[in-house]
């Protein structure tokens, strides 16, 4: 029998918010708000998504609304924190950094500031409650306004001392190029926050290189299409610039047809940093201890590859040195661990 990844010490550096949430719970409170809920987020959960056409991406943001529509009360977003919290701790996570966009829930917790601070205060009680580590990533939407985007830096900057560690773009690569934000993360990047845009999922290698020649990306969420160019791979290695691969993300929303055809074992062996994330539990049914077995199972890293995964996570983040220490020592211990044997 191999190690247990579950008590394999890591980091989990791309997990959304309202995709964090537990399917039970989503369940649960719709069924408290006499909601009804479309069959792929019930019966047929989870939804086969295909979001490489406008259609596709359409519906997956319309469940991504209705998951977003049941989370109504101050009381719903300290739970959906205390559950991700337990659920990270669960599967060895011992630092998370969930990214949101407060625009979302402004107009039902009363504005973007007290929103953010709602937030803020729930990922703090969860992180107590559950012996772990988190903090947030502010995340501009790349279909509105660049000047929005500013807004959200602004905001995220206020609070970089108390609890906010990133700046963040997500949303249509199609529809928003990540140059046009570059004055937004300029905002963050004098603030000290780490910047970590989305690029190279839905579009190529071009999406990858403005994250980072426009945006200056510390890190990029995805980052998969950087694969097809050999030059910008040997670019993201040189700088240590770590991507964010999230399989089954990328399976579940067609990116690739197969776990196989993720090119995480390319991206690893030309010396790119790796941070597996589970990007929306909710929506594409597994989380971050999944990642890794199929790193494990599908792409074969070794119990030493998986450790340096894992190490990689955790160098990549903005956890504080004590806890990075200490869950690099955990790995360590991992590693110096025999691999258990099944009994006779």
């Amino acid at each position: 029998m191999p190690r247990p990844l579950a008590d394999l010490p890591k980091a989990h550096l791309h997990l959304h918010f309202t995709g964090s949430m537990r399917h039970s719970t989503l369940l649960e409170l719709a069924r408290e708000q006499g909601l009804h809920l479309p069959d792929a987020l019930e019966k047929d959960w989870p939804p086969r998504l295909r979001a490489t056409d406008e259609r596709g991406w359409f519906r997956f943001q319309r469940l991504y609304d209705t998951a977003r529509s049941v989370l109504r009360r101050p009381d719903d977003v300290y739970r959906l924190l205390r559950e991700a919290a337990e659920d990270e701790v669960a599967e060895g996570s011992g630092w998370l950094e969930i990214q949101v966009d407060p625009s979302g829930y402004a107009h039902r917790f009363g504005g973007l500031t007290a929103t953010l601070e709602l937030f803020l205060d729930a990922a703090r009680k969860a992180a107590d409650a559950a012996g772990t580590g988190m903090a947030l990533i502010v995340a501009a939407n790349r279909v509105r306004h660049p000047l929005d985007a500013k807004t959200l830096a602004r905001l995220a900057a206020q609070y970089a001392e108390h609890g906010v560690v990133g700046f963040g773009l997500s949303n249509d690569e199609r529809r928003g190029r990540a140059r046009d934000f570059d004055g937004a993360f300029r905002i963050a990047k004098r603030a000290g926050l780490l910047l970590v845009p989305h690029g190279g999922e839905l579009n190529g290698p071009v999406s990858v290189a403005e994250c980072v020649d426009d945006l200056g990306a510390d890190r990029v969420g995805h980052g998969v299409r950087a694969a097809e160019s050999a030059r910008l791979l040997d670019r993201l290695a040189d700088r240590q610039i770590t991507c964010e691969v999230c399989p089954s993300s990328n399976v579940g929303l067609g990116v690739v047809e197969r776990a196989a055809d993720v090119p995480l074992r390319a991206m690893f062996d030309a010396g790119v940093p790796i941070a597996l994330g589970a990007d929306d539990p909710l929506l594409f049914g597994s989380r971050l201890l999944a990642q890794y077995e199929l790193a494990r199972s599908v792409y074969g890293f070794s119990d030493q590859e998986l450790a340096e995964l894992a190490r990689q996570s955790i160098r990549s983040s903005a956890a504080p040195e004590a806890r990075r220490k200490e869950l690099l020592i955990g790995i360590d211990r991992w590693l110096a661990t025999p691999e258990p044997h099944e009994t006779p």
